[in-house]
């Protein structure tokens, strides 16, 4: 058993936030990619049932104190299909982003990518709810290593339903907007991650992820990156992402 792991998911089913390592804190983000692998590993989860990419916007880089992605795993447990339902009280500080998400028809190696080579491999693309959670405290001061180690903020996810008309939909130029019962905090469009989402999806197959967990798999799903800030839930409320031309997805906190 890993020690470390386990003491991270302790600490976070105990909504106590991610510990102070310390002296065995991964010291540089090639650790915090091998720390989070063992994490995945301490939760049954290699392969994982998909990818978050964190960062791809400017803006939430700037946000974040990065100068560029970050990846982590996501356990097939988090992530539910739309509409979704979870309880606040199972995170420690919840909050939700308004992403465009994927879901791979094939295998993609480990390696480098374009962006039309990695379009081949999408099988279905859809509205998405990221649900990430503030377990950090000073996340800047935490930096990148420790932020990747702990899955960069990930808590879940819920997926909308595939949108017609791929391949063919013009994904930078998707508008969409996060609502908190009904009334619009965010927009942003696909533009914002990276310049065109499938570059992120690029940036992921390249990445100290997609290495360390052999590559991305058929069936995978993967949430490209928000296009708004995140926003931090005050209290029970009902969550809708709604994309122009990918639909919408809602999920319920309670």
């Amino acid at each position: 058993m890993d020690g470390l792991a386990e003491r991270i998911l302790a600490e976070r089913r105990a909504r106590r936030g991610y510990p102070d390592l310390g002296a065995e804190a991964p010291a540089d983000e090639a650790a915090g990619y091998a720390l989070q692998l063992r994490l995945a590993q301490a939760l049954g989860a290699v392969p994982p049932a998909g990818f978050k990419i964190g960062a791809t916007a400017k803006g939430m880089q700037a946000y974040l104190g990065l100068t560029h992605p970050c990846a982590g795993f996501c356990p097939a447990q988090g992530i539910q299909q739309g509409p979704g339902r979870f309880r606040l009280a199972d995170f420690h500080q919840p909050g939700v982003e308004c992403e465009i998400g994927l879901r791979l028809g094939r295998d993609l190696a480990h390696g480098a990518h374009s962006r039309e080579s990695v379009a081949e491999a999408v099988e279905h693309v859809f509205a998405a709810i990221e649900v990430v959670d503030q377990r950090y405290g000073d996340f800047i001061a935490l930096g990148a290593p420790g932020l990747i180690a702990d899955q960069m903020f990930h808590a879940g996810g819920v997926l909308g339903a595939p949108a017609s008309g791929w391949p063919g939909l013009d994904l930078p130029a998707a508008r969409g907007q996060l609502l908190v019962d009904g009334v619009e905090r965010a927009a942003g469009t696909g533009a914002e991650l990276l310049g065109h989402p499938l570059d992120a999806l690029a940036w992921l197959a390249g990445s100290p992820a997609a290495e360390l967990f052999g590559g991305l798999r058929a069936g995978q799903v993967v949430f490209l990156g928000s296009v708004t800030p995140p926003l931090w839930l005050e209290g029970p409320c009902s969550v809708t992402v709604r994309f122009d031309l990918l639909g919408e997805v809602e999920a319920r906190f309670e």
